[in-house]
């Protein structure tokens, strides 16, 4: 056994350390419910509510006038709508006078999603209340009731209601859907034509009114509530420049409780407890102040160099990185990352993550850089634009890239790119 005495450096992460980072990470509104946390368990920080936001008003009031809208404060108040489902089934009371008629009905609205299909998620087997045959009928029911389609169990049975109450001419459509659906989906042209003994013309003819359709007739059969965006950083484009500010005007404001303060000067163990909730309520008002001034300096440099995209959008967008954010204001890339983390900014052009700010670039012929989100927005306006009968491929996309833009891209990055945007492939867009 040997006694050694050793010196050493060491970094230990401490509770407030640990603490400060959490804090970095909460959006505005987390950072909100965590003060009243904090109130709530240190008895030396009292609490002054933000009950008037003059700065806000004035904002609102400004916007209102410039365009001259008639919004209401009244307009933001949660509605007491009943819901699709139920003004449904109580439009089906009056209708149906027949009991049975009305527990079909009621049995099938109360079963179907979103979207209106026909999904027995809560009763795997419907046939032990209603036979296949009584739900056939109280689909057909429904149909006098809501829109055309609503109650369908497959993408099938949509379409062919639809045309069967509204379309009854479109027979060629009809038997289209009914047996053929899947290589339209697939666009078999040559093959239904054949099928169906049709000309590639007669079958681009039916095709166009089946789009006409509605796949999703009830899309808005969800009851769905408003939900309101708190962003918590604002950018508004003047007409001096570009300015911002961190939307925390409703944060409370930490006031020291001064009845504790002789409590403060004793000798026990009230004291100490006194003292180390004295050491918290400082470290709260430190780490939210720093929290304010990291998130300040980042959007600060991050206007800097992303001034085009405040004017005109994602096309704008410019390669840019956590490392040089990092970078540029001196501070370590994980801090950048916390800071950035759960964070809504409010732009001219629309209110989203801040992260989306951050964007890996790719290469041109000529030894610049291009972020990634612009070459898929070049991309989406590519296809848009190309000749539909013959599409384009993949690799005639990355060859088209380098020819005429100067940008370096793999067939497969296209391919990656197109899937990220839900584009179908080339021979799934193309048409007659």
């Amino acid at each position: 056994m040997v006694l050694q005495q050793r010196q050493e450096l060491t970094l230990r992460m401490t509770v407030e350390l640990r603490q400060a980072i959490e804090l970095l990470q909460y959006s505005t509104y987390e950072l909100y419910d965590y003060i009243k946390e904090q109130e709530l368990d240190n008895p030396l920080i009292e609490l002054e509510e933000q009950t008037n936001d003059d700065t806000y008003k004035e904002r609102l009031n400004r916007n209102s006038s410039s365009t001259n809208s008639s919004t209401s404060p009244l307009d933001y108040i949660k509605s007491n709508d009943i819901g699709m489902r139920n003004k449904l089934f109580e439009q089906a009371r009056f209708l149906y006078e027949d009991i049975q008629d009305r527990k079909l009905v009621g049995f099938i609205l109360f079963n179907i999603d979103d979207n209106g299909y026909l999904r027995f998620n809560d009763d795997p087997d419907p046939s032990s209340t209603f036979s296949e045959t009584e739900i056939t009928r109280g689909i057909h029911l429904l149909q006098q009731l809501g829109p055309i389609g609503i109650g369908a169990r497959s993408l099938k049975e949509c379409l062919l209601l639809q045309i069967t109450y509204e379309y009854p001419e479109q027979k060629l459509a009809e038997s289209l859907v009914d047996n053929y659906l899947s290589l339209l989906a697939n666009r078999k042209w040559n093959e239904i034509a054949s099928l169906m003994n049709l000309s590639l013309a007669e079958v681009k003819e039916i095709s166009d009114f089946i789009k006409t359709l509605n796949p999703k007739p009830c899309s808005y059969m969800s009851d769905f509530t408003a939900e309101y965006l708190n962003p918590d950083i604002i950018v508004e484009n003047k007409g001096e420049g570009i300015s911002y500010y961190i939307n925390d005007g409703y944060l409370p404001t930490i006031h020291f409780n001064n009845e504790y303060s002789p409590l403060l000067k004793t000798n026990d163990d009230t004291a100490k407890y006194i003292n180390n909730k004295l050491s918290n309520y400082k470290w709260l008002l430190s780490s939210i102040e720093q929290r304010r001034q990291t998130i300040s300096r980042i959007v600060k440099v991050i206007i800097n160099k992303q001034e085009q995209f405040f004017r005109d959008g994602f096309i704008a967008l410019k390669p840019l990185t956590l490392k040089e954010i990092a970078t540029e204001i001196d501070m370590h890339e994980s801090t950048v990352s916390r800071a950035t983390t759960n964070k809504v900014i409010q732009t001219p052009i629309g209110s989203f993550d801040l992260r989306m700010l951050f964007t890996s670039k790719l290469e041109t012929t000529d030894g610049n850089s291009i972020s990634q989100t612009k070459v898929k927005a070049l991309l989406k306006n590519i296809i848009a634009n190309e000749n539909k009968i013959k599409p384009l491929s993949d690799q005639k996309i990355a060859d088209y890239f380098e020819a005429k833009k100067e940008i370096t891209i793999s067939r497969r990055t296209i391919s990656k790119y197109r899937e990220e945007l839900n584009i179908p492939s080339s021979a799934m867009r193309k048409e007659i």
